[in-house]
């Protein structure tokens, strides 16, 4: 019988790979995620790469600007108050100018696309504008072909980890955003549940069933400031002390918040609806996940 986890706290999307997004009343989930998820991304032209604030020393200031989803566009706005619009017919020198480097605002991932992460723990250590060692990840391990997604499609996370997180870091507070989940769900206590959820489907509402594919490794995302949010190291700090695991077989372990999931059935969801696990299914070796962003 599937056991019931808690209840959708809240849903968000990020329009623009990186930007800041935005809280939705309800949406449609399909296997490219919630609409309008992650439908856009900026191409650093000098690399080839998809620009990334995982790569903090080049990227950070994605995470000034927030992106909208309107009815036949993308609204972005600027820090300095300005907007664009993503069928502006100079939207890419716009950014360039805004972002200091030569980028192209991209509709569709290019074949074999691949972006920068920088070393957490070498972040934390050397600051944000050292250049350090950086992995790259190829894009979309789980996620359909022409997506931006980091590895699957739609990224979950609980109160109990946002609360148990909070718990333990300095300033006891902590905001869901800095983790970049699109459904944060309502569960009871303290502690990190999703990991237990490996390998299980979710039913969430009516129609939609998920399948968690694993727990989601953070990168130096959580710590940047997220616009008027100032810089917060405990982000990933407290992660690395104290809720460091074994996200995937065969790697080493990693600070972990939340889990990535693949869409089985899709449906719609609104805050309130119920989630329930379904018993666990068997699980096969799957590539190495990468944080959200």
């Amino acid at each position: 019988m599937p056991h019931e986890l808690g209840t959708v706290a809240g849903l968000r999307r990020y329009p623009v790979k990186s930007m800041l997004g935005q809280t939705v009343t309800s949406s449609e989930i399909t296997e490219r995620g919630l609409t309008g998820d992650r439908s856009l991304a900026i191409i650093d032209q000098d690399t080839g790469k998809i620009a990334s604030a995982k790569t903090p020393r080049l990227w950070r200031d994605l995470l000034q600007c927030t992106a909208t989803l309107e009815q036949d566009h993308v609204r972005i706005a600027l820090p300095n108050g300005s907007f664009l619009r993503s069928d502006d017919a100079d939207i890419d020198d716009a950014l360039s100018a805004h972002l200091g480097r030569t980028v192209t605002l991209a509709d569709t991932a290019p074949p074999g696309g691949t972006l920068d992460r920088s070393v957490p723990e070498q972040v934390l250590r050397d600051g944000l504008d050292a250049e350090v060692q950086a992995d790259i990840v190829d894009l979309g391990a789980l996620a359909p072909t022409g997506t931006f997604f980091d590895f699957a499609p739609v990224h979950l996370i609980s109160t109990s980890t946002l609360n148990q997180v909070a718990a333990l870091s300095p300033r006891n507070s902590i905001e869901a955003v800095r983790y970049r989940p699109n459904i944060v769900i309502d569960t009871d206590g303290l502690g990190f549940p999703e990991h237990a959820w490996t390998g299980s489907e979710l039913g969430i509402g009516e129609q939609l069933v998920l399948r968690i594919v694993a727990s989601t490794p953070r990168c130096a995302v959580p710590t940047l400031a997220h616009g008027p949010l100032p810089q917060d190291k405990a982000a990933l700090r407290t992660l690395a002390e104290h809720n460091r695991i074994v996200a995937m077989p065969g790697r080493r372990p990693e600070p972990c918040a939340g889990v990535y999931a693949q869409v089985v059935r899709p449906g719609r969801v609104t805050p309130g609806d119920t989630v329930r696990r379904s018993p666990e299914t068997v699980t096969t070796d799957r590539p190495a996940a990468a944080a959200a962003s």
